[in-house]
């Protein structure tokens, strides 16, 4: 069990509720409750401790930090040493959630050695609870089986999977078309029966999800993909921290990103006014300390000495 404030929702209240600690057994209750799973992508130790003192369920360590966090051009721009900097950062944040690390395009498509290779660094290196992996052709389906079978539990991911965005057409809905909702739907059942504990489906039409959630006995998580067992969105875009267009499936529920503009704004209007810093932001110091200080200086700058 884990204890937590609940001035995060309510301010000012200040009292402190038992929160257990996430695990898979209870997101599987939850998707047989019927119970919606909240999860949220944060990238370092301040945006996991937010997402996790908010009450979220999972925290994702997403590898779209190549773009959010390192403002690079794509995801798959990553390695896995960054990925594994960030998700430790972010496994100090969390105490209650149920951590995932991404894993970075390129580390597991040689073979299921690598790949269970590198999941085992996140467990070990970044205390991950589960590994995060894209696609459900059968090489991928072949690396969730050997990373389950190392013990490691797998979030699978289908529908728009950023890493190979570009064999999907670009970075574009999937399943619209009698030939794609299909593909999708045999992915999706496929990954289910690999070993993954849950799965993420990205950017899919509701209704093809609709059909499809009856057939999945593990909790799906959507994002664009209408009303899954859950949802995922990324910190900086719900915060709107992120700049530019966001998708279509991105709801912004602060400006935080304009709230901190304004701030630095303000801090070095103060600073180039000379209004800050005051009196209240300066350190007290005794007589002696001065005079001290003067001693030195006098020694130290007459004619002639070393």
């Amino acid at each position: 069990m884990r204890y937590t404030t609940t001035d995060a929702v309510a301010p000012g209240v200040g009292r402190f509720q038992v929160r257990s600690t996430v695990s898979l057994s209870l997101l599987a209750e939850l998707k047989t409750q019927g119970k919606p799973i909240v999860m949220v992508t944060a990238y370092d130790y301040a945006t996991a401790r937010v997402a996790d003192r908010a009450g979220v369920d999972m925290v994702l360590v997403g590898d779209s930090a190549a773009q959010v966090v390192l403002g690079r051009r794509s995801t798959v721009d990553i390695t896995v040493d960054e990925m594994l900097i960030l998700a430790a950062a972010a496994r100090r944040g969390v105490e209650s959630a149920f951590l995932v690390g991404d894993l970075p395009f390129g580390s597991t498509e040689m073979s299921d050695g690598q790949a269970v290779a590198t999941a085992t660094r996140f467990v070990k290196e970044a205390g991950v609870d589960a590994v995060k992996l894209e696609g459900g052709w059968p090489e991928r389906l072949s690396r969730i089986r050997a990373i389950v079978g190392a013990g490691i539990p797998v979030i699978g991911h289908v529908g728009l999977t950023p890493q190979t965005a570009v064999a999907l057409g670009g970075m574009r809905a999937q399943g619209r078309s009698p030939e794609a909702a299909a593909r999708l739907a045999r992915e999706a059942i496929a990954v289910q029966a690999a070993g993954a504990s849950a799965l993420v489906i990205e950017a899919v039409p509701r209704a093809v999800v609709d059909v499809l959630l009856p057939a999945m006995c593990i909790p799906v998580i959507g994002i664009g993909a209408g009303a899954a067992d859950g949802q995922v969105l990324v910190m900086h875009d719900l915060l709107g921290i992120t700049e530019g267009v966001m998708p279509r499936f991105v709801k912004t529920y602060a400006e935080v990103g304009t709230a901190m503009v304004r701030g630095v704004e303000a801090y070095a209007a103060d600073v180039r006014s000379g209004t800050f810093p005051q009196k209240e932001n300066d350190y007290s110091a005794s007589a002696g300390a001065v005079a001290a200080a003067h001693d030195v200086l006098a020694v130290q700058l007459l004619p002639g000495r070393a």
